[in-house]
């Protein structure tokens, strides 16, 4: 199974939010990276069908996905930033429904719906309404609608916003899981999440993808770029104004900078081995992630 994108471009009005993508994708876990407004959610919306593109293509084992039709959107789960719900339903019910909209027969739906419920941690809560639940659970809920045919492509938009550490812990797991014999495509500007099971990296930025492979190779890219230094706690505002503090640590009467430079800041400064969080502050400056 190959998923292609091919000079895949989406405009609206004169705004550019995807410039002519070119990549391919087989089974395992994808991290799309980038701030917010670099166009992952467009991007994201055409390979789900829901947006169609300006010019270019999404080809799956070279055919067109909306010359597929229904046959792609039966491969297909998709979990939006902002996914809809009936606050009135339970859990439970809310399943069942959207298994009927996906097709899936109420016996099948049965058994496959308890252990979504189960893996997504909201079995004991699954008969209680939706609208007493948290963000988390309610995201948690919407982790469980995509699985809900077993999908061959899963797509996820910021999936672990609203999680706490433990969840998302639990949710990183469930996916390396899933990964075996599917496509799994995670957009995020959660850095650690991308670093603890992605296989493979696209940064995006301003609509075009503008470095991507493993992590490691990745990283390699920003080596010679980041450095530790000891300052006086007075001087850290004038160093975080003058270049990208990725990390600051207090040690005695010293605070040392993890910093982000294209050069060495300082001959104080010492080189250290870089990561995937300083790739990205390397690519986005003014970001900051978790």
């Amino acid at each position: 199974m190959v998923l292609s994108i091919d000079r895949l471009t989406k405009t609206f009005g004169s705004k550019i939010a995807v410039d002519h993508l070119n990549t391919e994708m087989q089974p395992g876990v994808y991290g799309l990276l980038g701030a917010n407004g670099a166009g992952k959610t467009t991007l994201m919306r055409m390979i789900c069908g829901i947006l169609e593109p300006t010019s270019g293509e999404v080809l799956l084992d070279g055919q067109n996905i909306f010359e597929m039709g229904a046959d792609y959107r039966d491969l297909l789960g998709y979990l939006p930033q902002a996914f809809g719900y009936y606050p009135n339903y339970s859990a439970t019910d809310y399943l069942y429904y959207i298994a009927a909209l996906k097709g899936i027969p109420k016996i099948s739906a049965k058994a496959k719906i308890k252990k979504l419920l189960k893996i997504v941690g909201l079995l004991d809560v699954s008969n209680k309404k939706i609208r007493t639940y948290s963000g988390g659970m309610k995201q948690r809920l919407g982790i469980a609608q995509a699985l809900l045919n077993d999908p061959a492509i899963l797509i996820l938009d910021e999936p672990t916003a609203g999680l706490d550490p433990k969840e998302r812990v639990r949710f990183r797991n469930l996916l390396s899981s899933l990964a075996e014999d599917r496509i799994v495509l995670l957009s995020t500007h959660i850095v650690s999440d991308v670093e603890s099971i992605a296989d493979w990296v696209f940064v995006m930025k301003q609509g075009r993808i503008i470095a991507q492979g493993c992590i490691r190779d990745l990283v390699e890219d920003v080596q010679g770029h980041v450095f530790e230094m000891a300052v006086k706690p007075s001087d850290v505002g004038r160093w975080e104004t003058a270049t990208t503090v990725a990390n600051l640590r207090r040690e005695d009467n010293r605070t040392i900078l993890r910093i982000i430079s294209e050069d060495m800041p300082s001959d104080k400064a010492v080189p250290v081995p870089a990561t995937l969080e300083d790739l990205y502050l390397y690519h986005f400056p003014t970001e900051r992630s978790e």
